[in-house]
């Protein structure tokens, strides 16, 4: 299993670690990279052309502004593709998000939440889950976690009262 991180800027670093340490927490071998659609046009065709030659299964690609990147490599892959929008200023990623997903009719782009890279780890974790089934009972387990976290603060909000309360 490898899924291929990258991001237009070391600036997007901060938000893609977390899609990082989602894949390494489940296991996923992960190759990580800054790649620019804009800067680097030449490099992220290579890239994307030489990803399943690589044992990439899949590819995460940040980027802020234009967030041309995960459209540019789509394009140049029959890969899963999943578009983290990054925020940037001055219009705070909402032109990333419509930039990734909007893509025109036959080259998708799965699409995250602005900065949401953990939710774009945990989608790959899914994906993969479908040839992996190892990965499917890892995912189980992490819901379940997340279940009981939610049932712990609960019962302590109710013993607590909602004016004493802090999780």
């Amino acid at each position: 299993m490898k899924v291929a991180v990258v991001m237009g800027s070391d600036s997007d670093f901060e938000v893609m670690e977390d899609a990082i340490e989602v894949l390494r927490d489940f296991g996923i071998e992960c190759e990580v990279s800054i790649i620019s659609a804009h800067r680097t046009p030449e490099l992220a065709m290579e890239f994307a052309k030489t990803a399943e030659s690589r044992g990439i299964e899949l590819i995460i690609a940040g980027a802020g502004c234009a967030a041309h990147l995960p459209g540019v490599i789509a394009s140049l892959t029959t890969l899963p593709v999943i578009g983290v929008p990054i925020k940037a200023k001055p219009l705070k990623g909402i032109d990333a998000l419509l930039s990734i997903v909007q893509m025109p009719p036959g080259i998708p782009v799965a699409t995250v939440g602005i900065n949401a890279s953990k939710n774009a780890g945990l989608l790959a974790v899914q994906m993969l889950s479908l040839k992996y089934p190892e990965l499917k009972e890892k995912i189980k387990n992490f819901r379940n976690e997340m279940k009981e976290k939610v049932i712990k603060k609960n019962k302590k909000l109710e013993e607590e009262g909602f004016k004493t309360f802090r999780s």
